[in-house]
């Protein structure tokens, strides 16, 4: 499964890691997410959504109705 942010998009950053003598390696910046639950009143049920931090704060202040409302105007099966 990819590391993409259901709710907000949010993929990994890609950059250098630059050590002291200034050597470059790849390296890359993970979102931070986290397998969550929530409860939708209007269907009565759980869903189970990837969000990133950042997507959890937009749940609370947007409510998971209007969240789950564009996800699934988006196409997004939950």
């Amino acid at each position: 499964m990819s590391a993409v942010c259901q709710v907000t998009g949010r993929k990994p950053g890609y950059g250098k890691q630059v050590s002291h003598s200034h050597r470059r390696t790849s390296r890359r910046w993970e979102p931070n997410l986290q397998a969550k639950r929530y409860f939708v009143p209007s269907e009565g049920r759980w869903v189970r959504l990837r969000v990133s931090v950042k997507g959890m704060k937009t749940i609370d202040k947007r409510g998971i109705e209007a969240v789950v409302a564009e996800l699934r105007a988006k196409g997004v099966k939950l």
